[in-house]
């Protein structure tokens, strides 16, 4: 017995060690005790008077308990806030229905003051009630394929009452039904289809509608057998239905269809076909979304033909916001659609109806005992960086998750519990959440707040003597007045303002003193390492600790470390002097290193731009030189081109040689030069980036000038000829512009007729006179 108490002690100290261990603090720029909370859950911060050393930052300060206890800090000096909860409402659970509102949750309101990173755990308490009233609010699909399961419907009320009452005693049943939109192309709108969609055969055949709410909520058998036995089947065009619509209806619109405050509600939809969800509308050119709310009038859905279906998101919601349970009571050929939707809706069953639905009443008990001891607690919306965890304690617990805890198989009056742990990752305002177990009332409202403050954040003494009587002391260090800085106000800024003395501070606009010093009166004063040697520098910008390492070694063993470089000892080089000096690997074939064209690093060539390894001979991303010394061989071998007046200078480093015949083994240059004659020559580059030889031939290949009395004589002559085209051109419009009119003319005046008549306006040029006092005498 000893020795298993003794193993148990072992094995409870090393586990002690071991979180111990994985207490850490990771701190960044810690100026302050709330800063040093919030850099990590296990950070710590010691408000001891001269706790820091000489040259050592206030930053020192903040670490593990542990760790500033081993540095000489009293464990009463330590400020280290820890997690609260306070449980604000805990009523005990309900064992029984007793047409009072029932608890089945426990606490109800609980308040947490969290330290960011730190979790806090609680437990939740739930007991199924035994009794608990349930409304069951059944929806069928009224399309012309469900004409035999309505026919059963109406001969099962007295069954499906029977079974309710065998759940529970305060059972009430609803009915609603539905078929689609009666708009094109879901349903025939011509009037006389609209009045009867169904054969002509079918007398008992009621109008084409979406959704319509037949009966609200009843205990009473005969007003439901009555109602439903009034209902006739209707029909449409398409195979899935506006099942989506009529659920989100009876969801939204509780004091129509009359669900209870305290009860289980079941939403049993019984259909043959799949559905229409949101988009499906357009092919209606319906392009209104779903609002999610009530629009009934006269128990029917009025927008059914001006807004759209639905998404499965939002009935989604809409469901869990209301505490609805759907139980999908399908035909086997649209099983596979309806799990797949379950798996999106919470706390929904889904089951296979034989052919004329007699067996909906087995079916709906199977799916009511399936949810109601599937008990499901989560959470609505999270404020930003908060995380919660549900381990859920119980006979049959789901796995542990941060989005729901789960237990199955949960018989009534059993009690089962939820660990439910929460993380706040930052500092928050106020702020609060919901928990809840789906399908079901009860709610657990958490408060949250962060502790994010230390309590010896206070400035009563102003004049304290640690600070120079300049400041007062804020967990354990000086907080200057106004007109004096440093770490114990030794410092007065006089007429220059604290800003411009700490910018003096900064290199390029950078961090103060590099993170690594303080800055006093305008000066850097810097820490030590962590290993105890100086920081140095105007700005603290170097050390001795920090060089490239080789084999683990600083500056490989080989060197000193000075300022952040490596300086190697004779006979070493390298960034770490990992190597020793040699350029043998180096060497070409005409004993330079490197061609002159790199540096012989660790017995390596380290080639300048466009230089390729491994002996830096040649360029491939250098420009031609049969191009760059085209000048150069112009003017070192025939005097002319842009380097005539001043070639000994920008040639310096060519070589030119004349030649008959090409001894160069290079490639062949040929460029035209500024008199436009072909030089051709050969080039071999030298030791170094710019150095060549040249071969030339003398020869040049030169064209001969243009003739330029031949040129403007040809232009001439070709202008001429062009000209008397075009005068030959244009005449030969011009005539035959001509005869055609000519023909015209001659065409009009065969066709002329000419016939004799008195011209109305003509009169003769003869006048006869009558002399009125002639007799004829």
């Amino acid at each position: 017995m000893d020795r298993r108490l003794l193993l148990l002690l072992l094995l409870m100290m090393e586990q002690n060690a071991l979180c111990q261990q994985q207490q850490t603090c990771t701190k960044s720029v810690v100026n302050s005790c709330s800063d040093c909370i919030k850099s990590g859950p296990f950070c710590a911060w010691c408000q001891k008077l001269n706790f820091t050393k000489p040259g050592e930052q206030e930053a020192v300060r903040c670490d593990t308990k542990d760790q500033l206890k081993q540095k000489g800090c009293d464990a009463e000096k330590i400020i280290s806030p820890v997690n609260s909860h306070n449980i604000n409402k805990d009523d005990r659970l309900s064992t029984s229905f007793d047409r009072q509102e029932p608890v089945q949750m426990r606490p109800q309101k609980i308040s947490l003051q969290l330290r960011p990173g730190l979790p806090e755990t609680f437990r939740v308490s739930f007991k199924r009630v035994e009794g608990y009233p349930v409304d069951l609010y059944y929806l069928m699909d009224l399309s012309y394929s469900m004409k035999d399961d309505l026919q059963n419907i109406k001969e099962l009320g007295n069954d499906l009452f029977a079974a309710l009452k065998r759940i529970t005693r305060h059972a009430q049943i609803g009915f609603g039904a539905f078929v689609d939109k009666t708009v094109l192309p879901y349903t025939n709108t011509n009037k006389e289809k609209l009045a009867k969609p169904c054969d002509e055969n079918d007398q008992q055949c009621q109008a084409a509608f979406g959704y319509r709410h037949v009966l609200s909520m009843t205990s009473e058998e005969r007003e439901f057998e009555k109602e439903v036995k009034a209902q006739f089947i209707s029909g449409n065009l398409d195979s899935p239905e506006g099942s989506l619509d009529a659920m989100m209806q009876a969801a939204v619109c509780g004091d129509k269809i009359g669900w209870r405050n305290s009860s289980t509600r079941l939403i049993v939809l019984t259909t043959d076909a799949g559905f229409h969800m949101a988009g499906d509308g357009k092919l209606a050119g319906i392009l209104e979304p779903n609002d999610e709310q009530c629009h009934m009038e006269n128990d029917l859905y009025v927008k059914s033909s001006e807004m759209d279906y639905p998404s499965v998101g939002q009935l989604a919601a809409a469901l869990e916001k209301h505490n609805i349970q759907p139980i999908f009571a399908v035909t086997q050929n649209v099983e596979t659609v309806y799990k797949e939707l379950s798996k999106i809706i919470p706390k929904s069953e889904v089951g296979v109806l034989s052919s004329d639905s007699s067996n909906v009443v087995q079916l709906i008990q199977r799916a009511y005992n399936s949810l109601s001891s599937k008990v499901t607690v989560t959470h609505d919306s999270l404020p930003d960086n908060v995380r919660v965890v549900y381990t859920p304690i119980c006979s049959n617990p789901g796995p542990a998750g941060d989005s729901r805890g789960v237990c199955n198989n949960v018989p009534e009056a059993e009690t089962i519990y939820f660990d439910v742990t929460v993380t706040v990752d930052s500092c928050i305002e106020n702020t609060s959440f919901t928990i809840s177990p789906l399908g079901i009332k009860d709610t657990l409202t958490v408060t949250l707040s962060t502790n994010c403050k230390c309590p010896c954040e206070n400035l009563e003494d102003k004049a304290h003597q640690l600070c120079s009587h300049k400041g007062s002391i804020i967990c354990g260090i000086c907080n200057c007045n106004a007109g004096f800085i440093g770490q114990f106000c030794e410092c007065s800024i006089g007429d220059k303002d604290e800003s411009s003395l700490r910018a003096s501070c900064q290199r390029n606009n950078g961090t103060e003193c590099e993170g690594r010093g303080d800055c006093v009166c305008g000066r850097c004063q810097c820490h030590n390492t962590e290993s105890g040697s100086s920081i140095y520098g105007e700005f603290c910008e170097c050390d001795n600790d920090h060089c490239e390492k080789f084999q683990n070694k600083q500056c490989g063993g080989n060197g000193d470390c000075k300022c952040g470089t490596c300086d190697c000892y004779s006979g070493f080089e390298g960034s770490a002097c990992q190597c020793r000096k040699s350029d043998e690997a180096c060497r070409t074939s005409d004993n330079t290193v490197c061609y002159g064209r790199g540096n012989c690093v660790c017995n390596r060539c380290v080639c300048k731009e466009g230089y390729q390894p491994p002996l830096c001979k040649t360029c491939l991303g250098c420009p031609d030189p049969c191009q760059t010394k085209l000048n150069c061989i112009e003017c070192l071998a025939f005097g002319t081109g842009p380097f005539e007046k001043n070639c000994s200078t920008e040639c310096k480093n060519t070589i030119v040689k004349k030649v008959d015949q090409f001894t160069l083994s290079t490639k062949e240059c040929q460029q035209k030069d500024s008199e436009g004659c072909w030089i051709k020559f050969k080039l071999d580059q030298l030791v170094g980036e710019d150095n060549y030889t040249a071969e030339y031939l003398e020869q040049r290949e030169c064209p001969e000038p243009p003739n330029v009395a031949l040129i403007i004589g040809g232009s001439v002559v070709g202008v001429a000829l062009i000209g008397i085209l075009v005068l030959m051109l244009l005449k030969a419009l011009l005539y035959m512009k001509d005869l055609k009119e000519f023909k015209k003319f001659e065409n009009e005046k065969k066709k002329s007729k000419w016939a004799k008549a008195d011209n109305p306006l003509f009169k003769s040029a003869t006048t006869n006179v009558a002399n009125p006092t002639f007799t004829g005498e």
